[in-house]
């Protein structure tokens, strides 16, 4: 079995704890959010199977483990920071990988060439991205950045807006001719739809089932957004999608909106864990999004 290795954010972490001389204090010090500060300190306790802090609600202590961990990586930080420093004096690019988690919808060809417009200003950043629509735990998963579509950031991490993002529902013009044709009412056909399998169904068929005034029947449900994308255009059913993935559908007639209020734009936002010591490539690639889509 493989060890786990040591994180160096833990580590950073664990040694501002000691010296600021509380968890709130240590997130102030390093611009995290207390919970965020949490986390790290329970990852790096649980990787070296040991104890290092004694707390309690009112106090808190090392313990004989932590004393001597604390006392030898507080050595082996200096040397780091001494020798970050020297190879800062000479980076005057973003450089090395960006580790990037973000929903399935992004793989569209706006967003592919976002990345070929940010390559050829950072050529010296390597992108790795991880595209999924179910939330990911960015310490855990390694990652330095996640871009989420939500009303509410989780409270332990640091959310900067990017942009609104539009969804439609939307259907072939086949499929609401057909409807159209057998009328209304609770007697008429339903309507079919395809759901994501992640979100509860009642959160987007509601506004739709009234608007339509007839039935909902969900025929399909699917975990990628693509694939429901692709459904939707094969005239399997109509489906809740983002403006990104179909409005060049939208433009040349091959889907068309259903005449419901889907509410206001949801926000896309660019997630992270902390605002001290950003990496120079995670800060260039925010500020690029920010900037591209913000406009």
């Amino acid at each position: 079995m493989d060890t786990p290795e040591l994180d160096l954010t833990a580590l950073r972490v664990f040694h501002a704890i000691v010296e600021a001389g509380s968890f709130s204090a240590a997130a102030d010090r390093l611009g995290m959010a207390p919970p965020m500060v949490s986390k790290h300190m329970a990852r790096l306790e649980r990787v070296l199977g040991a104890r290092l802090l004694n707390r309690t609600s009112r106090s808190m202590s090392l313990t004989e483990a932590g004393a001597a961990f604390h006392a030898q990586g507080r050595q082996a930080l200096e040397l780091l920071d001494a020798a970050a420093a020297a190879v800062g004096q000479g980076q005057q690019q973003p450089q090395g990988e960006l580790r990037i988690s973000a929903p399935v919808w992004c793989a569209t060809p706006r967003f592919a060439a976002l990345l070929a417009d940010y390559r050829r200003a950072c050529p010296a950043v390597r992108l790795d991205l991880h595209l999924d629509n179910h939330m990911v735990d960015l310490v855990s998963g390694g990652f330095d950045v996640a871009l989420r579509m939500t009303a509410e950031p989780a409270p332990q991490l640091i959310a900067r807006p990017l942009c609104a993002m539009a969804f439609h529902w939307v259907a072939v013009p086949g499929l609401l001719a057909h409807l159209a044709s057998e009328g209304g009412g609770r007697d008429a056909a339903p309507m079919p739809v395809i759901l994501p399998n992640y979100v509860p169904a009642e959160r987007l068929t509601a506004g739709l089932q009234q608007a339509l005034g007839r039935r909902i029947d969900p025929v399909m449900r699917s975990s990628d957004t693509t694939l429901s994308h692709h459904a939707a255009q094969a005239g399997i059913g109509a489906a809740f999608m983002p403006a990104w993935l179909v409005e060049d559908d939208l433009a040349h007639g091959r889907l068309v909106r259903l005449p419901v209020d889907t509410g206001a734009a949801r926000t896309l936002h660019a997630v992270y864990a902390s605002r001290r010591q950003m990496p120079l490539k995670l800060r260039s690639f925010i500020d690029f999004l920010a900037q591209r889509l913000g406009g």
